[in-house]
């Protein structure tokens, strides 16, 4: 316990130490600079984010930016996770989906902006769908992963014992396939957050991406920063939380504990 302790004070030390430098630096450039517009102050800073946590637009605009994420990555495993299974049992199923998948994987989500803002206009439509497009990859690739990595011989097992088919699925196939379809979660939570910031810019009339955009065209530096600073602490927690689901339901993994 005293060896946890003092690990964890000494992380926390190594932490605080490596902030006050960052800020010391950013202090020392942003003096040099002596331009507020180009690069203000930490202070500037986080007087600009106290202001809008106190008129409440940070956590409006974080809010709208987060359900959009939460309603993107339920849809995007609804498909995903269904599919990965699907393509994981089936080599004939993978043979004829994987190409599409394969195609459309190394487009950016960003690089459907122009046509979305065609079929859906400005609105909460288009930032969802990059933002189910960006996370959809990841959780389908890392799902089929997971399902071809699954130990054969405890399916054929459960076959000789005459268990039915989607029992198979759920009791052997998805328990065993679950770190790497939480590790393919975790990449689609953060690709998700990645690509809400540009959806938002172009094709949406609040979030935190909006917010960046709007305070950049006032020439509102420290605002924007803070905005930016939000999207990183948003991050930060949603990635933990993946992580943490991690370790409650796959104990066993190594690396989870």
């Amino acid at each position: 316990m005293k060896g946890s302790t003092r690990s964890g004070s000494g992380g926390a030390l190594v932490y605080l130490r490596t902030m006050a430098v960052f800020a010391l630096v950013w202090t020392g450039v942003a003096w040099w600079t002596d331009n507020s517009i180009l690069l203000p102050t930490p202070l500037a800073v986080a007087q600009a984010a106290i202001d809008l946590a106190k008129s409440l637009e940070l956590f409006e605009h974080a809010a709208i930016s987060l359900g959009r994420m939460v309603v993107s990555i339920t849809i995007a495993s609804a498909i995903a996770i269904p599919l990965g299974l699907a393509m994981g049992l089936s080599t004939r199923l993978e043979r004829i989906v994987d190409p599409t998948i394969e195609i459309l994987r190394p487009i950016s989500g960003i690089a459907w902006i122009p046509l979305a803002l065609f079929i859906f206009g400005i609105g909460n439509t288009l930032p969802v769908f990059i933002m189910t497009y960006a996370a959809f990859f990841p959780i389908v690739v890392g799902t089929v992963g997971g399902v071809r990595a699954v130990d054969r011989r405890l399916i054929d097992a459960a076959r000789t014992m005459g268990v039915p088919q989607r029992t198979i699925v759920t009791r052997v196939v998805v328990p065993a396939a679950l770190p790497s379809l939480l590790v393919a979660l975790r990449l689609g939570v953060a690709l998700s957050w990645t690509a809400v910031v540009a959806a938002e810019l172009i094709g949406a009339p609040s979030g935190l991406g909006y917010a960046v955009e709007w305070y950049r065209e006032l020439l509102a530096t420290p605002q924007v920063m803070s905005f930016i600073a939000m999207i990183g602490v948003i991050g930060y927690l949603c990635d933990a939380f993946v992580r943490e689901l991690n370790r409650r339901f796959t104990p066993w993994m190594p690396a989870t504990r």
